[in-house]
Parts: C-alpha cells; structure tokens; sequence
C-alpha cells in the first residue's frame, strides 16, 4: 500500500506536472494566458523528448533513475526552456513569467552540473521551488502548500529513487534558487 501510495504521488507531484500548473498559475496572476505557451517549452516538450528515449529504448523510464542519462534530457529540457523563453521574451510576455523562467533556467543549469557526479533530487527540488514561488505570487496562503514538499520526498525515498541526502539537497537547491531568483527579477 505505502509503495503504490508513493508512486502515485511521484507521478502527480511529477516535476512536468508540477511546472506545468506553475506556470499556468503564474501567467494567470500576471493576468494572461502566456503560462500555457511557457509550459510547453519548459513541460511539454522535454516531457515529449523523455517519453521518445524511453520508447526507443534509451531510457529506462520517464522519471530517469539513472543519474548517466540525465544529462541529455536535462540539456534537451535547458535548450527547449531558453528557446521558449526567448520566444515569449520576443512576444512581450509578462516579466513574472519571465522571472519564474529565468528561476526555471538557473535550477536546470544547477541540477544538470550536479547530475554530472551525483543525482539529487529534482523531484524534491522542483517540489520546494513551486511552493517557495506560489508563497512569493500568492502569499501566506500558499503555505498550504509545503506538506507536499516532504510528501514529495517521502515517494522518493520509499520508492528508493533517492537517499535522504539527495531529497534534502534538491529540496534545499530548488528552495533557494526559486526563492531568491524568481523574487529578484519579478
């Protein structure tokens, strides 16, 4: 039970999914709809580069669990956000969009360089930047939101994807590259 429990959490807390909804949520705050067109470079695309390496038989699986093949679709990911950021960057987007993706670019950087010698958690990392994000847009009631933070660990670590000290790295890295990034460039 505690095992399917934990996969279904690492599935809708998905990093995809999770960006996804923020940028939409964002964009919406910002008083448009450009959050759609941002979560398909930053969610949509890399998901679909993903899901074509797993059936191809490159990848094991869309969540990635080996920390050596991490590096292409992080980088595919990095590529298809900056595209994608210049392209509404171009198209006037509004600057909290563009601040959550430049918050969305330095995470990518970070975790690509890391992932390079050890596999933190992007999970727990894309799970503290949302809620420190929603906190900074929407205030104290976006607290509501941080049990899903260690919830997200929790199915990291119960689906032995992670070690403790690779859920509190990400947890941590994203926490403070979405707190601090995003707020000073909004």
């Amino acid at each position: 039970m505690r095992f399917r429990v934990a996969r279904v959490v690492t599935e809708v807390l998905a990093p995809g999914v999770l960006v996804a909804l923020l940028l939409m949520a964002v964009g919406f705050h910002a008083g448009s709809w450009w959050g759609v067109g941002a979560a398909i470079f930053t969610a949509g695309i890399p998901m679909a580069y993903v899901v074509r390496g797993v059936r191809r038989g490159r990848l094991t699986s869309h969540h990635i669990p080996e920390r050596e093949h991490r590096r292409g679709p992080l980088l595919f990911g990095l590529a298809s956000v900056v595209v994608g950021t210049v392209a509404l960057v171009l198209l006037g987007a509004p600057r909290e969009l563009l601040a959550l993706l430049a918050a969305g670019i330095t995470g990518l950087v970070v975790f690509a360089l890391v992932t390079a010698y050890w596999k933190m958690s992007i999970h727990a990392g894309v799970a503290a930047g949302t809620v420190a994000v929603l906190i900074a847009v929407y205030g104290p009631v976006a607290l509501l939101g941080v049990p899903l933070v260690p919830l997200v660990g929790w199915s990291r670590l119960v689906l032995k994807a992670h070690t403790l000290g690779q859920v509190v790295a990400g947890t941590l890295v994203g926490a403070v590259i979405a707190g601090t990034v995003f707020p000073l460039l909004r």
